[in-house]
């Protein structure tokens, strides 16, 4: 890399971290956990996991993009590592993943949007798909248009979201906390509760945690651009998760103090309700107006990025080349923004709930993070001749991108005991995706053959 590419500087290695993995999962997955986690304690056991987890990953990913330092590391990263077969799998299950990560998120904006400005009767679920369809079509002409988001606009919704989090934090310091209700881990057989009981309701509560700590993935695609990247990219992966985990702890803590941890295993609009603790019944209704605008802003970065991977698959002839078709007019990816598009509503229709969404979106992005992070062994070995003052070597290797493996199969075997049709989904999508590869493979030698 040339040195006039490394650009990025602590602060904005850091900022990133933070923009990257703080999304709109912390205003609602903490009801998901609650519910799974029965008791405050493991609640909270729950968060700390999520964020070392997240920490391990992070820095597995910085070393990985340090070693192999080219714009968009997290897509192209496969196809060095792995057969092409298993490289266009992955590939396609992360932007299946990322679909169903926009059809979640709109119905956590649609949530709030509902709870906040529709009569009673109205606040249903097929009312919620309606505004998060409605939310979806909206940017999918708006980027049709040849809408051009830059990194200000970005840098503003983070900034909205860290003052939102940081004011809601505020809550706990405006009276009228909840009484505390007694909290009772209850086991189906009615038994009382052993080590494997415990560990299993972790399990599932991590389902939730993941999607809340997900992103930082992503450093992937920056670990060839920091300034003395040796020194840099650690500090600020700790910077940046220290930020992230400790705004989490805060805000979960107020949820379960003005909420009640009882209250909040069925709550709706949780951030709201923080809210009107403090602004009263106004208070409410702005809050959930803005975060219906902050997901809204997720969902037309999502329609952004990956079309764009979409698109690099068709030139590579992984996809077919009508996904490389852009528009005259405005240039837009038009084909892969809209099957994009496509995903997004059908995931939405079939999966309808939050819940569901959540299942599927984990499981499959689970198996990218697996295949991902387990390319460092391949690159520690490709990469041993490069100069080390140059890059970032993690210190606790093998430990850290093991420990990391490991939580994801913990996650994908709870999902599985779960929500069984969830994970089955998942694996027949990734195997239907490589008998697609080898179809279109045989296609290809056959129109050449004839040519």
């Amino acid at each position: 890399m040339s040195s006039e590419k490394k650009q990025l500087s602590l602060f904005d290695l850091s900022m990133i971290v933070v923009s990257l993995v703080i999304g709109m999962g912390i205003f609602r997955t903490p009801v998901n956990v609650a519910a799974k986690a029965q008791i405050p304690e493991l609640f909270f056991l729950a968060w700390i996991v999520g964020g070392f987890v997240a920490l391990c990953g992070a820095l597995t990913y910085a070393e990985i993009g340090s070693r192999y330092p080219v714009t968009g590391g997290y897509y192209k990263i496969f196809s060095v590592c792995y057969h092409p077969s298993i490289a266009f799998a992955i590939n396609c299950i992360i932007v299946v993943s990322n679909a169903a990560s926009v059809a979640g998120v709109s119905l956590i904006g649609a949530e709030y949007l509902n709870k906040a400005l529709f009569p009673t009767e109205m606040q249903t679920n097929d009312y919620r798909i309606l505004i998060g369809l409605v939310s979806i079509i909206i940017f999918y002409t708006i980027n049709l248009l040849g809408l051009k988001t830059s990194s200000r606009t970005q840098n503003v919704l983070t900034i909205i979201k860290l003052v939102m989090v940081i004011t809601l934090i505020c809550a706990v310091f405006f009276g009228g906390q909840t009484q505390q209700l007694p909290s009772v881990f209850s086991t189906g057989s009615g038994m009382p509760a052993t080590w494997s009981d415990y560990g299993k309701a972790l399990g599932i509560c991590l389902i939730a945690v993941s999607f809340s700590f997900g992103g930082y993935q992503q450093t992937i695609n920056f670990g060839g651009e920091a300034k003395e990247a040796k020194t840099v990219i650690p500090r600020s992966i700790l910077v940046g998760l220290g930020i992230i985990i400790t705004l989490y702890m805060a805000i979960n803590y107020a949820y379960v103090k003005v909420i009640g941890f009882e209250q909040l295993k069925s709550a709706q609009s949780i951030a709201a309700i923080l809210a009107g603790q403090i602004f009263g019944p106004t208070g409410f209704t702005i809050l959930s107006v803005l975060i219906f605008l902050s997901v809204l802003g997720y969902v037309n970065v999502n329609l952004l990025s990956n079309p764009r991977a979409m698109y690099a698959m068709g030139e590579e002839g992984a996809l077919p080349k009508a996904f490389t078709k852009k528009t005259k007019k405005n240039d837009v990816m038009v084909v892969s923004l809209t099957i994009f598009t496509i995903l997004s509503i059908f995931t939405l229709f079939y999966a309808k709930t939050f819940d569901k969404i959540l299942n599927y979106t984990i499981f499959m992005d689970g198996a990218g993070m697996i295949f991902s992070a387990a390319t460092i062994f391949y690159l520690r070995k490709k990469t041993a001749h490069l100069d080390k003052n140059t890059i970032y070597t993690m210190k606790l290797y093998p430990v850290m991108p093991v420990i990391f493996i490991a939580a994801y199969l913990f996650v994908a075997i709870s999902i599985y005991n779960d929500d069984p049709h969830a994970a089955l989904n998942g694996i027949y999508i990734f195997i239907g995706f490589v008998a697609i590869y080898f179809i279109q493979k045989l296609f290809s030698r056959r129109a050449t053959k004839q040519g």
